[in-house]
């Protein structure tokens, strides 16, 4: 099964919808509990990101038996460091998205400790797209 959404990066109102509705689908097929959960946070924070760095973006989620591939793409400025990204804490959202709770710097490392794999490309003026795939065992 494949589910695929536009993140609109004019509707705010609809931030966190992809990774809603992947969720209830999960939940509807059967998967567990655990599973679920860590399929919601990764996704989210990569939903979130993209609307609120990448200038909105799609997202699709591809699940079969055994796994679960999410992918989330931007056409937005790229991640300048990656590995800088990685780290806790570190962001670059302005000062109205963290007045508005988001920008703690926790988006791509809740990504990695939330899948099973993890791939993310960037480069500069071309955009993101992270893939995670999460194991259902």
């Amino acid at each position: 099964m494949k589910l695929n959404y536009v993140i609109d990066k004019n509707n705010f109102d609809m931030a966190g919808e992809a990774s809603s509705s992947v969720k209830k689908t999960l939940a509807k097929l059967g998967v567990s509990p655990p599973v679920i959960k860590r399929v919601a946070i990764a996704m989210y924070e990569a939903e979130i990101n993209a609307f609120i760095h990448g200038g909105g973006g799609t997202a699709s989620a591809e699940i079969d038996s055994d796994k679960i591939v999410i992918i989330v793409k931007d056409s937005g400025v790229g991640i300048a460091d990656l590995e800088l990204a990685m780290q806790e804490g570190w962001s670059t959202a302005n000062e109205q998205v963290r007045k508005m709770g988001f920008g703690a710097g926790m988006g791509l490392p809740n990504i990695k400790k939330n899948t099973d794999e993890l791939q993310i490309d960037t480069a500069q003026g071309q955009g993101t797209e992270v893939k995670m795939t999460i194991y259902i065992k």
